[in-house]
């Protein structure tokens, strides 16, 4: 089944949801992306795996770069796609196939000719599971220079509107010792899961920072996600786990951030399980500055990680921008609203297209 690339892009955004594309199962889709991608002129077509990347050459003072992922989260009856008024409904359709449709059509229908900068098409994989998976950096690390430009911008779901940079995350697992004994007799033990009320109590009276940068406000948390421990309803239980999670502002790296955790939580054992830094925002780039005046928003903290942090490890200024609701990414009655899509695609057309 092939993608007809030059019909509207809400249209568009229903071919690629009936495309089933579940994380690892992006095959198809990839293919289908690519045959359309090799039809068009002017265009230098790369593969890595699943992941497809389409670069202009006309010589351009500056490259942009567009990027989006072609997988889902598991489908809940949620395909094939339909249509229901102005919102189009289906799995990946916020998360982002709306964005991805966005991409391709206007690969294919922008003039070479009008674009005031050279451009990078980004397609990858596997972004919706396990890091060491992620298409994006599987090419960061193969092929660097296909990756190459001035400006990132990644077509997350934002609801239309421009997230700067992104948090930073890290987990850590706290663990509390005690002693086993029969619950009949609790007094020869000690309740590892009792231990855990100081630790509890901290995370609660905890005060986040909120730190502003380039006049975006990223508020940081620290919470517990996950507590595990106990082997039986009769047993004292001699071992507790309790799993906290860091979200952090860009301007503390990893190292930073640990030495953040370490200083609240003293006096407990503490093992880091997963990091991965955030991204500052990059808004006094050029490129990101012309990219803020052609969408007339203001722009605003990306709560969460997305892969701009990738982009920003590479020296790549990087922006979250996209038609989608991120709030309804995942759900069972996902969906976009149609006029974002339109509005996204008229956005990025006249950025690409305008003449400071």
């Amino acid at each position: 089944m092939g993608l007809d690339v030059a019909v509207p892009a809400g249209e568009l955004t229903g071919a690629l949801v009936d495309f089933a594309s579940v994380s690892g199962s992006e095959g198809p889709l990839a293919d289908a992306v690519e045959a359309a991608l090799v039809g068009l002129p002017g265009l230098t077509v790369d593969r890595d795996g699943d992941a497809v990347v389409a670069r202009t050459s006309l010589g351009r003072p500056t490259r942009v770069v567009l990027a989006g992922h072609l997988d889902t989260v598991p489908i809940a009856d949620n395909v094939p796609s339909r249509r229901e008024g102005d919102r189009l409904y289906g799995c990946g359709t916020s998360d982002m196939k709306s964005g991805v449709a966005v991409m391709l059509h206007l690969a294919a229908t922008v003039a070479a000719e009008s674009l005031v900068h050279d451009l990078t098409w980004v397609f990858y994989d596997n972004e919706e599971v396990d890091a060491s998976r992620n298409g994006l950096r599987r090419l960061a690390e193969r092929h660097r220079d296909w990756l190459e430009g001035d400006l990132a911008v990644l077509m997350e779901p934002t609801g239309g509107e421009i997230e700067a940079g992104c948090q930073g995350t890290l987990r850590v697992i706290a663990t509390l010792p005690g002693r086993r004994a029969h619950s009949a007799r609790s007094w020869l033990g000690d309740n590892a899961i009792h231990r855990a009320g100081d630790l509890l109590t901290r995370l609660a009276a905890y005060q986040p920072r909120t730190v502003e940068i380039d006049g975006c406000a990223y508020r940081e948390g620290l919470s517990a996600v996950r507590i595990s421990g106990g082997v039986a309803g009769n047993v004292i239980p001699d071992r507790c786990e309790v799993t906290i999670n860091f979200r952090f502002a860009p301007d503390r790296d990893v190292a930073g951030a640990l030495a953040h955790v370490q200083e609240v939580l003293a006096g407990y054992e503490l093992e880091l399980t997963d990091s991965s830094g955030g991204a500052l925002p990059g808004l006094s780039a050029p490129a990101a500055a012309a990219f803020v005046t052609a969408t007339g928003r203001q722009p605003r903290a990306k709560y969460g990680w997305t892969d701009v942090a990738r982009f920003a490890a590479l020296g790549i200024p990087a922006l979250n921008y996209g038609p989608g609701d991120p709030n309804l990414a995942h759900t069972r009655d996902e969906y976009v609203e149609l006029p974002l899509v339109e509005e996204a695609e008229r956005v990025l057309r006249a950025y690409l297209t305008t003449r400071s």
